[in-house]
C-alpha cells in the first residue's frame, strides 16, 4: 500500500502479476477492453495468456496469434528500470484516479518522475502547435495560477500551447502524456523539457512500449490520456481539424468540463475554440473562470481510488466456464455486420447468455475479425 495521497487505496500487483499483465497487453490483438474482458472472464492474466491461442483459433484466425513472451517483457522491464521508469497497474494507488474510471483505460501505464502528481486533481491544457505569442502567454498564466492552488497540469508535450503549459507548471506539478514510448519523446526539441519535468515535480506517462516511435494514429490515444486524467480541459487555440478538438471531444464523452478561450474570427487558430463555444463549452478569460467552474467537482472523494469502469480483477482464480457451442458461435457471428451494434442488442437478438456473447466476441477480437468502437459498440472488421 502507498499512503502518499490522503485516502489513497488500492492493491499493488505482485511482480508475477505485473509480468503477466505486461505480457497480456503486449500480445497481438489485445487492447484495454479485450484485456479487461479476458481477466474478468478467466480470473487471471496467467490463465488468459494460456487461452489466447485457443480463443484466437476458435475465432477463425488465419494464423497463430503472437503471445508476448516472459523474456520480452522482462527486457522491457529492464529498459524501464534503466530509464528510471516503472509500470503502474490500474488498481494500484499511484494510478491516476480519474483515468481509471473511463471505459478502455490502459491497464498498465509506464511512468517516470514524481508519481505523487498522478493522484492530485488535474486540469488539462491543450492547444495549437503553431500557437501565437499571446496564446502561449495566456496558456502559461493559466497553468501557473491553476497549479498554485493545487491542481496538476496535464498536457501532451507538443510544441506551442502544450510546451507553455508544462513550463509554467514545472514547480507546481505537471504530467506529460506521450504518444510513443517514454524513451521516444516527440518532438525532439522538447527532450530537455521532458528531462526537466521528470527530474522535478513532473511525471511522464505512456501506455506504449519502450522503443515505440510515435505514429500519427498514436496521438489520439495520447489525447484520451489527457482527457481521462483531467477534471476539466482548457483549449486555448485550436484549428478546426486538430488534435486539441479530439481531446475536447474525449473530455466531453468522459463527462469532463470543457473550457475554451475565445479568439479572433480572423485567426484560423481560433476557429476550433470558437466552435467549441458555439457547441456549449464554457468561455474563460481568466484562471478564476476555470477554478470557479471546477469548484463543484473538487470534492476529496473524487481523488481516492474509486472502482473503475469494468476494472479487471486478477484474483488468480481459474475459469470453469464451458466454451460456446458451435450453434451459439454461429448465431452471434450472423448477428454481426460491419454496422456497429450494441452488445446488449446482440444478447437480446441472439438469446445467448451475456457471458457466452462476451466470450465469442473475445474469440473474434483475438482472431482479428472484430472491431471495437470508442462508444462500446462492436462490428465485424472489414476484410
Amino acid at each position: 500500500m502507498d499512503d502518499r495521497s490522503a485516502g489513497a487505496r488500492g492493491i499493488a500487483l505482485t511482480e508475477r502479476q505485473r509480468i503477466a499483465w505486461l505480457r497480456l497487453i503486449r500480445s497481438d490483438n489485445v487492447g484495454p477492453v479485450t484485456f479487461r474482458d479476458l481477466i474478468n472472464h478467466f480470473g487471471s492474466a496467467e490463465t488468459a495468456l494460456e487461452m489466447l491461442p485457443e480463443l484466437s483459433r476458435r475465432g477463425g484466425a488465419s494464423r497463430a496469434i503472437r503471445v508476448a513472451s516472459k523474456a520480452e517483457v522482462e527486457r522491457e522491464l529492464e529498459i524501464a528500470d534503466r530509464h528510471g521508469a516503472t509500470f503502474v497497474g490500474i488498481g494500484e494507488p499511484d494510478y491516476p484516479p480519474l483515468l481509471r474510471q473511463i471505459a478502455g483505460a490502459p491497464p498498465l501505464l509506464a511512468v517516470k518522475g514524481n508519481r505523487k502528481v498522478a493522484t492530485a486533481p488535474a486540469v488539462g491544457i491543450v492547444g495549437a502547435r503553431n500557437a501565437s505569442i499571446s496564446g502561449m502567454k495566456f496558456a502559461g498564466m493559466l497553468a501557473r495560477e491553476i497549479g498554485r492552488v493545487g491542481y496538476t497540469i496535464v498536457s501532451g508535450l507538443a510544441r506551442g500551447i502544450d510546451t507553455a503549459a508544462h513550463r509554467a507548471s514545472l514547480d507546481t506539478g505537471t504530467v506529460a502524456a506521450m504518444a510513443g514510448g517514454l524513451d521516444k519523446p516527440y518532438p525532439p526539441e522538447n527532450i530537455g523539457l521532458l528531462d526537466e519535468l521528470t527530474a522535478g515535480a513532473g511525471l511522464a506517462v505512456s501506455e506504449m512500449p519502450f522503443g515505440w516511435e510515435p505514429r500519427a494514429r498514436d496521438f489520439p490515444r495520447r489525447n484520451r490520456l489527457i482527457a481521462g486524467m483531467s477534471l476539466g480541459l482548457v483549449v486555448v487555440e485550436a484549428a478546426v481539424r486538430s488534435g486539441s478538438l479530439i481531446t475536447a471531444r474525449n473530455a466531453a464523452d468522459f463527462g469532463r468540463l470543457v473550457f475554451a478561450v475565445p479568439g479572433s474570427p480572423l485567426d484560423p487558430r481560433c476557429e476550433g475554440t470558437n466552435g467549441l463555444l458555439k457547441d456549449g463549452a464554457t468561455i474563460i478569460t481568466t484562471p478564476e473562470d476555470v477554478l470557479e467552474g471546477l469548484r463543484p467537482l473538487s470534492e476529496p472523494d473524487l481523488f481516492t481510488q474509486q472502482p473503475g469502469a469494468g476494472e479487471p480483477v486478477d484474483d488468480g482464480s481459474p475459469s470453469l466456464r464451458l466454451p460456446p457451442s458451435d450453434g451459439e458461435r454461429e448465431r452471434i457471428a450472423e448477428a454481426l455486420s460491419q454496422v456497429p451494434a450494441e452488445i446488449d442488442e446482440i444478447i437480446r437478438h441472439t438469446g445467448v447468455g451475456a457471458s457466452t456473447v462476451y466470450l465469442v466476441l473475445l474469440e473474434l477480437d483475438l482472431a482479428g475479425r472484430l472491431e471495437r468502437h470508442a462508444d462500446g459498440r462492436v462490428s465485424m472488421a472489414a476484410n
